[in-house]
């Protein structure tokens, strides 16, 4: 796939503990994104965050937390991307997403 130009990142912060169907929310959404033939998508894990209920999530050795902040990152052309919103919208019941417009330098899926 060429991919070049103006394109899209779309973020969706979760919880680590988010489920989809028996399995962790971040592994089912890189997965659809992948069988919907997106260009790429990436996972994030934060050593610390809060969301819109203000509870704290963190790494630290005295307060272990199971529920750590998620990222995942998806690029891809701005059809593509607008094409993969309506399944977040059943997939996540928790979370933020955002979308923003980012020029693509390069592309490349190496050798």
């Amino acid at each position: 796939m060429k991919l070049e130009g103006e394109g899209q990142l779309l973020r969706i912060f979760v919880g680590e503990a988010d489920r989809w169907h028996g399995r962790s929310l971040y592994e089912a959404l890189v997965l659809r994104a992948r069988e919907a033939g997106r260009a790429g998508a990436t996972v994030l894990r934060g050593l610390m965050g809060f969301g819109a209920k203000s509870r704290i999530h963190t790494a630290k050795v005295l307060r272990l937390s199971e529920d750590l902040p998620i990222v995942i990152e998806i690029a891809d052309r701005a059809d593509r991307i607008e094409a993969f919103l309506p399944l977040l919208d059943e997939m996540v019941a928790d979370g933020l997403v955002t979308l923003e417009r980012v020029q693509v330098i390069a592309y490349r899926p190496g050798k």
